[in-house]
């Protein structure tokens, strides 16, 4: 088995390792998105509007199922594939920005996934906007040469154009909604209406085109909507589109409450996970209760939910009346990385810091964060740590084990600040410093700052392998680098039993 960033520095993609091939792949040409360009922030304004004068998503979704449904989707929303009681499926986060971070996964992907049934892309396919014309270098030409099916939920990104582009290419070339009603004068509606954006004309031009590029039968899937379940094997993996503000509709809510009533075991993707950064996050549904008071339901028997959005991987085992539900955040699939670093000692729902497992680790990730800002603001002798000097200040601050041990080292005053100012997690009880915006508003403002188009990406997938005994999750890493490439290693794994 090759090795992961838990064993060495090399296993992390740091060194002097020879690029993948994963260019090769890509366009000629690559539209770098920038979220300090104000017409890129204007064109995804709709997030902002929907929380200042009310989110229509719930509504613009039952308009998409309303319409699948009158097309003929089942009712149920129920995909049935005819799959063995053993078989295995993909799920990849946060994809399409179409550029190296999002490409570098493909090779691993492509091995480490050769022989399963099908993929799932758990939230924001298509950035900045989910656009139609971005549909060729961001999701069809990447995944070209992936031989099965994949499924998608949408995440906020692909609602900025009314999820219009989604339902041409994942359920089955939807039709465009007739217009709505024009809302009152002076009413927030109609200021939201004013304002809100939509697709240029003439977008999805090149849909066609791009369509060649995944054309072979076995490639083919339709889902009934934006929310689906499959049946597959002795399990049912139930999907949910959690919109613009990471919330559910009653509409969707009475839906998922009637699917999980089936009596096999479950796993839920979600576009917003439940469990985040030491965080809990139930997910609200509209006319009350959570989507997590469904998962812990033994009636429902669900015994993972996997959520993209965020750009990393992490795993929260949490204990549950007696069983175990794995609380999986899986958006590692190709935009700019989410830092680990910044996340605190963890202490939540019972789950501690020695059963929490993220990547990237923690100390890469601030490895990672230091020669960025080194870089971006000419101070590289600076901010710049090493991977052995990140590694050891974030077990200093933490109090915690370091996930690879770091070389002989030595912590000085520079290291202990630039961490600090890096927004690293503390111990509980001490106080907040300055930061620099890393988190929140650094993601929100900087992003581009953060997509290196240079290894190690830190990218990640997940290979879900089924049985009627167990459920098996392996968390593979992408870092970019040919070693990566030609053996993927894994980065986490666990098995939950069945029966």
């Amino acid at each position: 088995m090759p090795d992961s960033s838990r064993d060495t520095a090399e296993g992390a993609g740091w060194g002097s390792a020879e690029p993948g091939a994963y260019r090769r792949l890509m366009p000629t040409e690559v539209q770098k998105i920038s979220w300090l360009d104000p017409r890129m922030l204007w064109a995804a304004r709709n997030g902002v509007l929907a929380s200042w004068f009310g989110d229509p998503t719930g509504r613009t979704r039952s308009r998409w199922v309303a319409q699948r449904a009158a097309a003929g989707a089942p009712a149920d929303k129920v995909i049935r594939r005819a799959e063995a009681d053993r078989f295995s499926f993909l799920v990849i986060g946060d994809t399409g920005e179409g550029d190296e971070p999002q490409y570098a996964v493909v090779p691993g992907l492509l091995k480490a996934g050769r022989d399963t049934s099908f993929a799932v892309l758990a939230s924001d396919v298509i950035y900045p906007v989910g656009s139609a014309d971005d549909y060729d270098g961001k999701f069809f030409r990447p995944y070209r040469d992936y031989r099965a099916p994949i499924y998608a939920i949408p995440g906020n990104h692909d609602w900025y154009e009314d999820l219009g582009a989604f339902m041409r290419v994942f359920c089955g070339d939807a039709p465009p909604l007739p217009p709505e009603a024009k809302p009152r004068p002076l009413t927030r509606a109609w200021l939201r209406s004013l304002l809100w954006h939509r697709p240029r004309d003439g977008d999805g031009g090149r849909l066609a085109e791009a369509r060649r590029l995944r054309s072979e039968p076995a490639q083919q899937a339709v889902q009934p909507g934006p929310y689906w379940a499959v049946d597959a094997g002795p399990v049912r993996i139930v999907a949910i589109d959690t919109g613009l503000l990471g919330t559910l509709d009653a509409e969707q809510g009475a839906w998922l409450r009637e699917v999980s009533l089936d009596p096999r075991p479950k796993i839920l993707i979600t576009g917003s996970p439940l469990y985040v950064d030491g965080e809990y996050r139930p997910c609200a549904i509209e006319g009350g209760g959570t989507v997590d008071d469904l998962v812990r339901d033994p009636a429902h028997r669900y015994v993972a939910a996997i959520g993209g959005d965020i750009h990393n991987y992490q795993r929260y085992p949490v204990r549950v009346e007696g069983r175990t539900i794995q609380y999986v955040v899986c958006g590692g699939g190709g935009a700019f990385m989410h830092a680990t670093h910044t996340i605190p000692r963890v202490d939540v729902a019972d789950v501690t810091e020695d059963d929490f497992r993220c990547y990237p680790l923690r100390g890469d990730s601030l490895a990672f964060y230091s020669r960025l800002y080194g870089r971006r603001l000419r101070l590289r002798r600076f901010f710049t740590l090493t991977e052995d000097e990140a590694t050891a200040v974030i077990a200093e601050r933490l109090g915690i084990r370091p996930g690879r041990a770091p070389g002989a080292t030595r912590i000085t005053r520079r290291t202990r600040l630039v961490a600090s100012l890096l927004g690293t997690g503390r111990r509980p009880g001490r106080k907040a410093r300055f930061r620099l915006p890393v988190r929140k508003i650094y993601t929100q403002l900087f992003s581009p700052s953060s997509a290196t188009y240079s290894p190690p990406f830190f990218k990640c997938f997940l290979r879900v392998d089924v049985s009627p005994e167990a459920v098996r999750l392996r968390c593979y890493a992408a870092t970019g680098n040919r070693a990566q490439e030609v053996d993927p290693p894994v980065e986490d794994e666990v098995t939950i039993p069945l029966v």
